[in-house]
């Protein structure tokens, strides 16, 4: 698929896709949700971690309401349905380790694109809103099961309701993504986070997916017995046999994801 509103480049591991349409403040519109879900199934395939971010001073605005002439022509039961559920899916199901590099506002279905990462890291002067009462609607693109997992129910819900801004650093302290960092660091520290995702044991890291994604449906001996099976095909691999040698020779692990 030919990219023209999102790059896409993959550098010793590492595969960053960039929301570029910085005019609308990278709103979505159709063809974005297109090229986006298509770049990140092939990172899953080309790369050993992910990068998402954005172009100019924003992440995302969220739905590109100027995509559709006629307001009352908009059915976003089938734009979620058919072009939001297939981007969204993609990133969850994605094989490998993913970060979301907020650099600016992240808006509406934007800001909970960002949250559908394994790992989300803004810059200091980022922020979130979940803007959709302002205009008679209700968070989607996965808001209402991403904010109150990260966030616990009662900020989840004060967040939807009153649509305020929430600051990176607030996001932060809230539990809601896992790091703030400053602005004129911010670039340097996410190619740092994403080289060590990169060079790390790629397999341990989807079974982590697995395994704390499995633990709010299971009972504790469920996710023991989960735990166990894991570790179990974990300590098979040769990931496990190189960190141990690599700890015992006291060298750096080359990690090969198997």
């Amino acid at each position: 698929m030919q990219y023209d509103t999102i790059t896409y480049a993959v550098d010793d591991g590492v595969a960053t896709i960039t929301l570029n349409r910085p005019d609308v403040m990278n709103a979505l519109n159709a063809q974005m949700r297109a090229e986006l879900a298509d770049a990140v199934a092939r990172a899953g395939r080309e790369a050993r971690a992910l990068v998402l971010t954005g172009a100019g001073r924003s992440f995302c605005s969220g739905q590109d309401l100027g995509d559709t002439k006629n307001i009352r022509d908009l059915d976003l039961q089938r734009t979620l349905n058919e072009e939001y559920v297939p981007l969204l899916t993609a990133i969850y199901e994605c094989p490998i380790p993913t970060i979301t590099a907020v650099n600016g506002a992240a808006a509406g279905a934007g800001a909970n694109l960002a949250l559908a990462a394994d790992v989300v890291i803004a810059t200091e002067s980022a922020y979130f809103v979940q803007a959709f009462t302002k205009i008679g609607l209700i968070p989607d693109a996965g808001g209402t099961w991403y904010l109150p997992r990260q966030m616990g129910l009662a900020k989840a819900m004060g967040a939807a309701l009153f649509a305020e801004k929430i600051t990176a650093r607030q996001a932060d302290d809230w539990g809601m993504i896992w790091e703030a960092v400053a602005d004129d660091a911010f670039a340097d520290h996410i190619a740092k986070r994403a080289a060590h995702l990169a060079n790390g044991p790629t397999l341990a890291y989807r079974k982590v997916k697995e395994a704390m994604r499995a633990s709010f449906d299971n009972e504790l001996g469920d996710q023991l017995a989960l735990e166990a099976k894991l570790q179990g095909d974990c300590g098979k691999s040769r990931d496990f046999i190189e960190g141990v040698m690599a700890f015992l020779e006291k060298r750096p692990a080359g990690y090969e994801g198997r």
